[in-house]
């Protein structure tokens, strides 16, 4: 059975390229969201076993939408890209229960590693 992945990206370009890194790797692409709002709502809808959650986001960012998410689900895994390489995001992220991150532009092996490591 292959895990379910919820992609949140404000760059439909971005989603594009997570989705197929993982489509073609066998994990299954159960929605996607432009925003924080819609990824909080994606989130309860689809109860991903992972999410890609970018940092930077227009309504509500990653940081934002992974508290919320948290909230939802004490235990969910998500996974923080961003373009910037802001180490106080990266500690925000990571202190707000990311799993992982991931920087842009993706490298199909990192963000491999990185859910396969979060999904354990």
């Amino acid at each position: 059975m292959s895990a379910k992945v919820l992609i949140v990206d404000d760059a439909a370009f971005m989603r594009m390229m997570i989705k197929d890194i993982l489509s073609k790797n066998g994990f299954t692409i159960v929605g996607e969201a432009a925003n924080g709002e819609e990824a909080v709502e994606r989130y309860k809808e689809h109860t991903p076993d992972i999410v890609t959650m970018d940092i930077t986001m227009p309504e509500k960012d990653g940081i934002a939408a992974l508290k919320d998410i948290k909230k939802i689900n004490p235990a969910a895994k998500v996974i923080m890209c961003s373009a910037m390489g802001q180490q106080a995001m990266v500690i925000d992220a990571i202190q707000a229960g990311a799993k992982d991150f991931i920087v842009k532009p993706f490298q199909a092996d990192r963000v491999l590693e990185a859910i396969n490591k979060a999904l354990g």
